[in-house]
C-alpha cells in the first residue's frame, strides 16, 4: 500500500464513519502488520508505524532478552544479552524491511482494517449509549432471526435481543415497537455489546419509575425486585417521608400505576412489600397473606425456617414453590417452609440430641441435663457464661457450677475447632472446582459449603448463586460429580 494511498483512505473512512482519524490509522498499522506475518515466523511479534503526515510506514519486530541456557528460549521471540546489549526481560526492537503484498496479502490486510474498523465504529456507538446501561429504552424491530431480535434503537445504532431474554409467549414482527432494558455487555472476542433484555429484574424497576413519579423524585425507593418473568414479580418498597404509604402510591388509584406495569409485562401478577432492614421481618412481608408463627435464623449460612400452621403451609410455599423462591431472592436468604408440627418435633429432636451431648460432655446426670435444656440454654457457649444464678436452683454447689461451667467452656472450644477445620475442608473442596474466592463466599452464604451440596445444583440453580455461563456451570456441576463415580 502507497503512502498517498494510506492517507486517501483515512481521510474518506474517517469521514464517511465519523472516526477520529487515528483510530483509522491504527486499524490499517494492525492491517498490515497482520499481512505480514505470512511472510515471518507465526510467533514473531510485528508491530507497524505510520507517519501520520506522510503516511509512509515502516515494519518493526520485538525480541525479549532471555536467558539462551532456559530450556523455554525461541529463536524467534527471544535473544539474549550479548546480541541485545540489553538486560534480560527488556524488550530489543529491530526495524525490518517492509514487505511487498501480493493480492492475498492486500486483501487480509483489507478484513482485517474493515474489521477494526467495525470495532471502531460500535464502540463509539456503546459509548454514546453509555449512561444509559441498565436503563428503558425504545426501539422498532428491524429484523427477526432464530435466536435473536434486532432492534433499531436510535437512527445509528442498533441493538440485540436474544430470544431468551424475552418474556414466554413474546412474539415481534418487523416495525413492531418494543421495550426492554438495555445492558452493556462485554463479549469475548467481540468487545462491548447493546444487548437488551425484558425478562430481568431492572425492567419491574425501570417501568415503576415511569409510573410513580414519588420514585424519581426520591420519595419512594425500590429496594429489591425478584422476578419470575411472565408470570410473577415480587418488589419491596420503602418510603422515605412517613406521610407517604409506599405500597398505595406503587399501586396507584384503583390499581391504575400497577396494572400499566403489569400489562407491560404480558399481565405479570406484581407483589408489592414493605421494605424492612430486619431480614426476618422482610421475609415475613414478602409471604404475606401466609401467616409466619415463628422463624429460627441461622446467620452463617443466611438460612431461616419458618414455620407455619398448616392451613398456610402451601399459600406460604406457592404453586411448584414459587412463592417462597421469590421471597429468598428478595430477602438474599435461603428459606425453608415447614409446618408447626415440623417445627415442633425438630426442636424437640434438636433437644435431644444436645441433652445428650452435655450429659456426655460436662459429665453430669440426666436430671441435671434437662434442667439445664428447660432453661433455655442451647449451646455450649451459653452454658459457660451464663449467670450461675440460673443453675442454683437445681445445683446447690458452686463449685459443680463453676466445674460445669469450665467442662462446657472446653466443649466449646472443642466444637468450634471441628467447625473451623471443616470449613477449611469446604473451601479447599470448593477450591478444587477453580473458583475465586468471591464465588466461594456466594455460594457459602446460599448453604453450599462442598462438593457434594455443589454437585446437586441444576445448571439455573448454579446461575442464580454465581455470575457463570450454561456451559461452565454444566461443567463445573459434573466436575463436582466425579468423585461419586469414582467411589463407585
Amino acid at each position: 500500500m502507497q503512502s498517498n494511498e494510506i492517507l486517501t483512505v483515512v481521510d474518506s473512512v474517517s469521514t464517511e464513519k465519523g472516526l477520529d482519524k487515528d483510530i483509522i490509522f491504527k486499524a490499517i498499522e494492525i492491517a498490515i502488520a497482520s499481512a505480514s506475518q505470512r511472510h515471518f515466523h507465526e510467533d514473531a511479534d510485528l508491530f507497524v508505524e505510520i507517519d501520520r503526515n506522510t503516511g509512509e510506514y515502516s515494519t518493526h519486530r520485538n525480541w525479549i532478552v532471555f536467558d539462551k541456557n532456559n530450556e523455554e528460549f525461541h529463536h524467534e521471540t527471544h535473544t539474549t544479552t550479548d546480541d541485545s546489549k540489553l538486560e534480560i526481560g527488556e524488550i530489543m526492537t529491530v526495524k525490518q524491511e517492509n514487505v511487498i503484498f501480493g493480492r492475498i496479502e492486500t486483501q487480509a490486510a483489507r478484513q482485517v482494517m474493515l474489521q477494526k474498523v467495525r470495532e471502531a465504529e460500535r464502540e463509539k456507538v456503546v459509548e454514546q449509549f453509555k449512561s444509559q446501561n441498565n436503563k428503558l429504552v425504545s426501539g422498532t424491530v428491524k429484523r427477526v432471526t432464530r435466536d435473536n431480535i434486532i432492534v433499531d434503537i436510535s437512527q445509528e445504532a442498533e441493538a440485540l435481543l436474544p430470544r431468551d431474554k424475552l418474556m414466554p409467549g413474546e412474539i415481534y414482527k418487523i416495525n413492531d415497537r418494543i421495550r426492554a432494558v438495555l445492558q452493556i455487555t462485554e463479549i469475548e472476542g467481540r468487545g462491548p455489546q447493546l444487548l437488551l433484555n425484558r425478562s430481568c429484574p431492572e425492567m419491574v424497576t425501570e417501568l415503576f419509575s415511569i409510573e410513580v413519579p414519588e420514585i424519581n423524585e426520591d420519595v419512594i425507593e425500590i429496594r429489591g425486585v425478584a422476578r419470575d418473568a411472565g408470570s410473577r414479580s415480587k418488589i419491596a418498597v420503602k418510603t422515605n417521608d412517613g406521610r407517604i404509604d409506599p405500597v398505595g402510591a406503587c399501586v396507584g388509584m384503583r390499581g391504575s400505576r400497577v396494572q400499566a406495569v403489569s400489562s407491560e409485562l404480558g399481565n405479570e401478577r406484581i407483589d408489592i412489600i414493605i421494605y424492612d432492614d430486619n431480614p426476618a421481618q422482610l421475609v415475613i412481608n414478602a409471604l404475606s397473606p401466609a401467616k409466619v408463627e415463628s422463624i429460627v435464623m441461622d446467620e452463617e449460612s443466611r438460612s431461616m425456617e419458618i414455620a407455619v400452621n398448616e392451613d398456610n403451609l402451601a399459600l406460604a410455599i406457592g404453586s411448584r414453590g414459587q412463592n417462597i423462591r421469590l421471597a429468598s431472592k428478595l430477602a438474599g436468604w435461603n428459606l425453608n417452609v415447614i409446618s408447626n408440627d415440623e417445627a415442633e418435633a425438630k426442636v424437640k429432636v434438636d433437644e435431644t440430641e444436645f441433652l445428650a451431648k452435655i450429659i456426655d460432655n460436662l459429665d453430669i446426670s440426666d436430671e441435671v441435663g434437662e434442667k439445664i435444656i428447660s432453661t433455655g440454654l442451647s449451646s455450649f457457649d451459653g452454658i459457660a457464661y451464663a449467670n450461675n444464678d440460673i443453675f442454683s436452683d437445681f445445683i446447690e454447689s458452686e463449685d459443680e457450677i463453676n466445674r460445669i461451667k469450665l467442662a462446657a467452656e472446653d466443649a466449646a472450644l472443642v466444637e468450634a475447632m471441628g467447625a473451623v477445620s471443616e470449613e477449611e475442608e469446604n473451601i479447599e473442596s470448593l477450591s478444587d472446582l477453580n473458583l475465586e474466592d468471591e464465588n466461594i463466599q456466594k455460594l457459602s452464604n446460599k448453604g453450599i459449603k462442598n462438593k457434594d451440596d455443589l454437585a446437586e445444583l441444576s445448571v439455573d440453580e448454579l446461575k442464580d448463586i454465581i455470575d457463570i455461563s450454561n456451559d461452565e456451570a454444566s461443567s463445573m456441576i459434573m466436575k463436582a460429580r466425579e468423585h461419586w463415580f469414582k467411589e463407585e
